[in-house]
């Protein structure tokens, strides 16, 4: 007796197959080659794309320093438009990257960085867990960054970048 014909499916209809699992015993050893091809091909295709980031992911003493210094420059920011004095050094810690991607300032390249972070007023016992967004610029030779702002320019053109050099922590 002969087998039934096979039920046709909708174009890309793979229900009832478990992924591709139905196609390999099809394959035979080719199917276990295009396997293993795909498994070494996802698990080195991360790592080369990290090759084109541009800029280098900053040390952990350069991101605390950023969003020491972000914090800083607002206060005093505030502190001027109230026409009160700005005073004691934030303490920074527990930095949580969630999103990285590369840009440019002009010629420059950048590295904008998204996460949360915890930090505190200097002789506040209140830690306070708030989100943050930096755009770091690397130095020409790697060794130094600089935390970049922007601000809108007076004639409405686009944004002006004003950067601030971090110390470099050895």
């Amino acid at each position: 007796m002969l087998p039934a014909p096979p039920t046709p499916r909708p174009q890309g209809d793979l229900s009832g197959t478990r992924g591709f699992s139905w196609l390999m015993p099809r394959l035979g050893g080719i199917g276990r080659a295009v396997g293993a091809l795909g498994l070494a091909l996802a698990l080195l295709l991360p790592l080369s794309l990290a090759g084109c980031m541009g800029a280098a992911q900053p040390p952990r003493a350069t991101l605390l320093s950023a969003l020491t210094l972000q914090i800083e420059l607002t206060q005093a920011s505030i502190a001027e438009a109230l026409g009160l004095e700005a005073n004691g050094t934030p303490e920074v810690s527990r930095v949580r990257i969630e999103a990285q991607e590369t840009l440019r300032i002009g010629e420059t390249p950048a590295l904008r960085l998204v996460g949360h972070f915890d930090w505190r007023l200097a002789g506040d016992a209140i830690r306070v867990d708030s989100p943050f967004e930096l755009v770091l610029q690397p130095g020409e030779r790697g060794q130094s960054w600089r935390l970049a702002r922007a601000t809108t320019a007076g004639d409405g053109s686009g944004p002006v970048w004003i950067t601030y050099p971090l110390p470099i922590k050895g």
